[in-house]
């Protein structure tokens, strides 16, 4: 594996603890090398340390992604053995030369018999360069033997975002096709990393009681939240540039809606499953302004600690119209979604922290409870919680016990952690081994790309042509006002709290 952008903070952070988890859990292959590529000074030997430095920070820190209670130095040793660090300007051909060397040394030496994946941990800015200059240096060139298969194979990982908009993201795809084909290309979504994302689908498919009732028939309405209590901190220049809306919505809640909306596949490959996405996300009418709502946090209060407002963090203008916030309606123009809304939102500076995807269905019929205290049913909700407490929850109605019919919502819970062992994950582990099998079905497709980008262009339009009156929610709140308003004019409608317990218990 060559990681472009060996020193920056997608490497430290979750790149290299992924993979040192997976040297944890015995799963990498016995000849796996690590050569690192960046602009900074360095040798093999400060760039390994400083990574150890770097998990070593991580221990005992609750933020961090990586959770681990200690390194175990012996994996960490047969990590560090593996790497090499390269020193160039990624714009510049000598660094590609460099790395072509450095292969076919370790192509021999270390017996990984010519196959690679070239990872781009750098700003989007420079996917397509690094992608035309490997290339050009014939180190994306795949061989295969004289009966038609590959001797060895090369891979390329593109982080988020990829694009900015329909049309870049269009030109970006031509500009990387010319050079790659489309089973080398890897665009990766740490989201789908997540076993409780990856779940959904097991959950829809595997058991026949949910299916016969996941349509327009039985559901009124689906919300789907990512809230973060963290703000925007150190990433005010990359925020600037992108906004909550590139940064959250083409991707990561559009991957849980196509887990949630789409059709079943034929099988559980990578060309039927992204072909079913494909189908929904081209069922999807692009979503106009008057649907969608953006906020900017202001200054508050979160989680007992004052923070400052957005235009205050290093690297804003002090009049941005950049959002921090998106809440959005989307409709679905197929059979089994047609009238039922779903509802996205994400935010910085929230209440709470939480991502999950709440399907509500629609009323019980009140003829049975005609003229008694019940008349308002409570609606059944189902909760796919993604983070934290993940699990499955189920609320329904029973009678409370006593001579009145009153009647009382519970919860059937499962959680994760419950049934089955706690294993350190980043969300990056199960996605860099699909890499190495060549395994896609985890990876966005370009026409999943290209549609997702559709879907939002004319909230970017209009919403880069028009100046917000920000900041719009105080940090430590729901978001603004006018969210609400987004689901109570399409009928008795509202958001699920922000701080309903998450862990199956009924507050009352």
């Amino acid at each position: 594996m060559v990681i472009f952008g060996a020193g920056g903070d997608l490497t430290k952070r979750l790149v290299v603890p992924a993979l040192y988890n997976l040297m944890h859990g015995g799963e990498l292959p016995e000849n796996f090398v690590l050569i690192g590529a960046d602009l900074a000074e360095g040798t093999t030997e400060t760039w390994a340390d400083h990574l150890h430095e770097m998990l070593e920070s991580f221990v005992g820190n609750e933020s961090a992604e990586f959770d681990v209670k200690k390194i175990d130095e012996k994996a960490w040793k047969k990590l560090a053995g593996s790497m090499r660090y390269i020193r160039g300007d990624m714009t510049k051909p000598d660094l590609y030369g460099d790395i072509g060397k450095a292969l076919d040394e370790v192509g021999k030496g270390g017996g990984t018999a010519g196959n690679v994946i070239f990872y781009l941990a750098v700003p989007d800015r420079f996917f397509g360069t690094v992608v035309e200059q490997l290339g050009k240096a014939k180190l994306t060139d795949q061989q295969e033997d004289a009966d038609g298969k590959p001797k060895f194979w090369r891979r390329v990982v593109i982080e988020k975002p990829f694009g900015h908009s329909f049309d870049s993201a269009k030109a970006l795809n031509a500009q990387i096709l010319k050079v790659l084909d489309e089973d080398q290309i890897y665009r990766i979504d740490h989201f789908l990393g997540k076993e409780t994302v990856q779940n959904i689908m097991m959950f829809r498919f595997a058991n026949g009681l949910f299916e016969p009732i996941w349509n327009r028939d039985r559901i009124d309405h689906v919300q789907i939240t990512v809230a973060e209590t963290v703000g925007v901190e150190d990433r005010g220049r990359f925020y600037e540039a992108t906004g909550a809306l590139r940064d959250m919505i083409p991707n990561h809640l559009f991957t849980l809606l196509s887990m949630v909306a789409m059709e079943p596949p034929v099988g559980f490959d990578a060309a039927a499953i992204r072909d079913k996405k494909v189908e929904l996300f081209s069922a999807i009418p692009a979503v106009e302004p008057e649907d969608a709502v953006r906020g900017q946090y202001g200054a508050g209060t979160v989680l007992d600690k004052k923070v400052g407002p957005y235009r205050g963090s290093p690297n804003v203008a002090a009049d941005s119209n950049v959002e921090t916030y998106v809440a959005m309606r989307i409709d679905i123009d197929n059979w089994r979604w047609a009238g039922v809304p779903f509802f996205l939102r994400t935010g910085k500076h929230m209440t709470e922290r939480k991502s999950e995807i709440a399907i509500r269905f629609k009323q019980a019929p009140y003829t049975a409870f005609h003229n008694t205290p019940v008349d308002t049913l409570p609606p059944n909700w189902l909760v796919l919680r993604i983070a934290p407490n993940e699990g499955i929850s189920l609320q329904f109605e029973v009678k409370r016990p006593g001579p009145e019919v009153e009647l009382a919502a519970v919860k059937m819970d499962f959680r994760y952690d419950d049934w089955f062992p706690d294993v350190p994950n980043v969300g990056y582990e199960t996605l860099l081994l699909d890499v190495m099998c060549g395994e896609q079905t985890l990876f966005m497709r370009a026409d999943m790309v290209e549609q997702t980008w559709r879907i939002v262009q004319p909230m970017l339009d209009a919403w880069a042509a028009e100046k917000a009156d920000f900041p719009n929610y105080t940090s430590g709140s729901a978001g603004p006002k006018a969210a609400d308003t987004l689901l109570s004019r399409s009928g008795k409608r509202a958001w699920r709290p922000l701080d309903e317990p998450s862990n199956g218990k009924n507050k009352n």
